[in-house]
């Protein structure tokens, strides 16, 4: 089984009326402005799962800086993993503003049907991610629905790019530290992450910590691949495509390239995932 952990979906009226919604919402803006950005509805994955030979996809919502347009996306999730039940895994995000309200849609994405959360932006969503009592209504949502969290993450280094923002490991690790429990997913490596599994402490923090291999070409060279699986194994890494942005033929390609054994080529492309999520037939 073949599962990519980190696609991304939108409403028919975003992709049809882009032009619209670049004005509504700042970030979007920041995202998707330039014409080459390609934006996919839940029709476009199914028919690239197709192609691609993949089995299930997470759809995730992105940052966005109007509430309602996170909601409305959320319900886009919804409506697109009622539709393909056996092919879409929907992840929802948290509206900006306050944690209350927050708090009240995570409920909503939970009872919605939605296995987690994400791809969630600690920059956008300025809280006290490391503190525990304030961050404890949310916590509570997540742990009764058993979510899993996906968070975008930022190199404090390198080159910048369309959203880079600011989650980097030291504006993460508070959150991992004070939730060490809770199933944790770094997108795009972790941002260097992985090196500080090193220290004791911190590998003991992230030990319910996942890394995923989104949009990898435009980030690392491809022994990235074999650096973190020598830092952290095999099955701490989640095949992801970052589709629409990057195909994902392109990413099952490379993950083949790099990935020599089968069997860490099996956990990563959907063993991985199926236990996180609990999938049918998960190790």
């Amino acid at each position: 089984m073949i599962v990519d952990f980190h696609t991304h979906i939108f409403p028919p009226e975003v992709k049809q009326h882009r032009e619209d919604f670049l004005k509504q919402d700042p970030f979007f803006s920041v995202l998707y402005s330039r014409p080459k950005s390609r934006l996919a509805v839940a029709e476009d994955l199914v028919a690239s799962m197709d192609e691609a030979g993949v089995d299930k996809s997470v759809a995730l919502n992105i940052g966005w800086a109007q509430p309602e347009l996170c909601r409305r996306n959320n319900d886009c999730i919804m409506e697109a993993q009622a539709r393909y039940p056996r092919r879409i895994i929907g992840f929802g995000n948290l509206p900006c503003g306050s944690l209350e309200n927050a708090v009240e849609e995570a409920e909503r994405c939970a009872r919605g049907g939605l296995r987690g959360l994400g791809e969630l932006r600690p920059d956008l969503l300025a809280w006290d991610w490391g503190n525990s009592e304030k961050m404890a209504p949310l916590m509570d949502v997540v742990w009764r629905h058993r979510l899993v969290l996906m968070f975008h993450t930022s190199e404090p280094v390198g080159h910048g790019y369309p959203g880079k923002g600011r989650a980097t490991p030291g504006t993460l690790y508070p959150f991992i530290a004070a939730f060490p429990e809770v199933t944790v997913v770094l997108a795009h490596w972790g941002a260097g992450m992985p090196f500080y599994s090193l220290m004791p402490e911190v590998a003991e923090a992230l030990n319910h910590t996942l890394f995923d291999t989104a949009a990898t070409p435009f980030l690392y060279r491809s022994r990235v691949y074999t650096a973190v699986r020598n830092l952290v194994g095999e099955e701490r890494i989640l095949f992801g495509s970052d589709y629409p942005l990057l195909s994902q033929q392109r990413m099952l390609r490379e993950v083949a390239n790099s990935l020599r054994s089968l069997d860490g080529r099996e956990k990563v492309l959907g063993g991985n995932a199926a236990r996180v999520l609990g999938l049918e037939g998960a190790p």
